[in-house]
């Protein structure tokens, strides 16, 4: 792996949990602080999950410059592995199938990210 590969990967992680970080405070003051119920959450966190990861591999793709799909895609699997190391280690649990397509789901918004990453560099650049 290139050092650029590696770069843009830790920007794109970064991007992703500095911005879940965030995101779960500000969702943690609606639930406390409105009505919101736990079926609204799901769909709230879910969403706010799927939006981040697109921007963390839109980050890492444009620090990468290349191969946008590749680079989105660790960024995505990056994530999946430090969650599941925490569940798994913490928790002693593994992926329940919903919470196996909601991270197929992770992964495919990173990569999709990822792409449209490299394309807004190499937009720039023509």
């Amino acid at each position: 792996m290139h050092k650029q590969s590696f770069t843009a990967l830790l920007y794109g992680w970064i991007a992703v949990l500095g911005l879940m970080f965030v995101t779960s405070i500000v969702i943690a003051l609606l639930f406390q602080l409105t009505a919101m119920d736990q079926n609204v959450l799901s769909w709230v966190t879910l969403t706010a999950g799927l939006i981040i990861l697109f921007i963390g591999g839109i980050t890492a793709g444009v620090k990468g410059k290349e191969k946008g799909w590749a680079i989105g895609a660790a960024t995505g699997l990056g994530f999946t592995l430090f969650i599941f190391l925490i569940q798994f280690l913490g928790y002693q649990q593994t992926f329940s199938t919903a919470q196996s397509i909601n991270h197929a789901g992770f992964i495919l918004a990173a990569l999709v990210g990822g792409v449209i990453g490299v394309n807004m560099v190499k937009g720039e650049q023509s």
